[in-house]
């Protein structure tokens, strides 16, 4: 089964019209391959297709330029981290000719593929995906996204148990040859250890020097691997939103997995029945509810915060659109209510309005500003 995702083959179009190589970012698995063959099927171009995890493919490119520079129509290049020789060849050939288009996919941020930002500044566009969301699947299934997450093969898998066993096994490889592919040198075992007490710290302020207590590593080490997670997709660091006050704010990190599935992996849930009866059911469903806003409202990483001070109160996520401050509050409950800690977070930040974000079926006003809404229908829900 293919499910097309209709939004990000329309953010491609638009991208291609502004340069002549995009790049498709995500973690491994999340269907950034399947995206490019989508796109590319109905052109009237011819398409070329590298695999860089295919030994032959590496070979045809060992002389990158004299491999590609004759090559006229539509190319992708798979797995584009693994040979970041190619950014400066790219440069080249796409100066050179205007008649080629280049869709690269990578499993690595910008900030671990640091040669494409320097090489091709100017001729290239970025789109970030992570696996479904709500808008590919409808709200039909969010039960099963939540309870799967949304990595294609994870959340099309026959069985809850065929689902957490492609997880278990994803966590494995993830650890012990994607990491090192990466030129990363971290052992697997210090890597799993630290994802799982990260698990746990989901939905919650990182400590990096309790962490690195824990594991016998220096605090800097701890934030390290954070950032290397984070690089990879995998995990999302909230930054802490900062404005002149004189109230003492917390400035460190809120850390969530992106995807559901990991997580509950990584804590043994194997279905809802473990879910529904773990302490950590609230935070599951807050980055779950989290990453539909940010994604349903095409936010990027250094476009969103959480806001919090050392009183007490707090807001779960705080952006801007159209020089406006908007937040969100995510709540597991069926009737959620106004709370002093809202109120606040209203007039402190002047925010334009406040969603509170939650699993019911009715949308309802909890004063001028502050509206509660299903997460079911957040695409309707919404506006500017």
């Amino acid at each position: 089964m293919e499910i097309q995702r209709s939004s990000e083959l329309d953010l491609l179009k638009k991208l291609f019209k502004d340069n002549p190589i995009v790049a498709i970012l995500g973690p491994r698995q999340c269907g950034k391959t399947t995206l490019s063959h989508q796109f590319s099927r109905p052109l009237s171009l011819e398409v070329t297709i590298f695999d860089l995890e295919n030994p032959r493919d590496i070979e045809r490119l060992r002389d990158p330029l004299l491999a590609l520079e004759d090559i006229k129509g539509f190319v992708i290049i798979d797995e584009i981290q693994r040979l970041p020789n190619l950014f400066p060849v790219l440069r080249v050939l796409s100066d050179r000719s205007k008649q080629t288009k280049y869709l690269i996919l990578g499993s690595a941020s910008r900030d671990l593929i640091k040669q494409s930002s320097e090489s091709l500044a100017g001729r290239i566009s970025y789109l970030e995906i992570g696996g479904f969301s709500l808008k590919h699947i409808g709200i039909q299934n969010l039960e099963r996204l939540w309870i799967r997450g949304g990595f294609p093969r994870s959340y099309l898998a026959s069985s809850d148990v065929s689902s957490y066993q492609w997880r278990q096994d994803f966590i494995a490889t993830f650890l012990e040859r994607d990491i090192p592919q990466l030129g990363l040198k971290i052992p697997a075992k210090s890597l799993s250890r630290f994802w799982g007490m990260l698990a746990h710290y989901h939905g919650q302020i990182f400590n990096a020097s309790e962490v690195g207590r824990s594991l016998g590593v220096s605090d800097h080490t701890a934030q390290r691997y954070l950032d290397l997670l984070s690089g990879t997709f995998m995990v999302r660091q909230l930054r802490p939103w900062y404005y002149n006050t004189k109230k003492r704010l917390v400035k460190r990190p809120k850390i969530y997995f992106r995807d559901a599935g990991i997580l509950h992996a990584l804590l043994s849930l194997e279905n809802k029945k473990d879910l529904l009866s773990h302490p950590k059911l609230g935070a599951s469903w807050e980055g779950f509810a989290l990453e539909e806003v940010i994604t349903n409202l095409h936010l990027k990483e250094e476009e969103v915060f959480f806001w919090a001070v050392h009183t007490g109160a707090e807001l779960d996520l705080v952006f801007q659109k159209k020089g406006k401050l908007y937040g969100i509050e995510v709540k597991y409950t069926q009737a959620p209510s106004l709370t002093p800690s809202m109120r606040f977070a209203l007039k402190e930040l002047s925010l334009k309005h406040l969603w509170v974000v939650y699993p019911g079926k009715d949308g309802y006003s909890l004063s001028k500003n502050i509206t509660v809404i299903p997460l079911a229908v957040l695409d309707k829900a919404i506006a500017f």
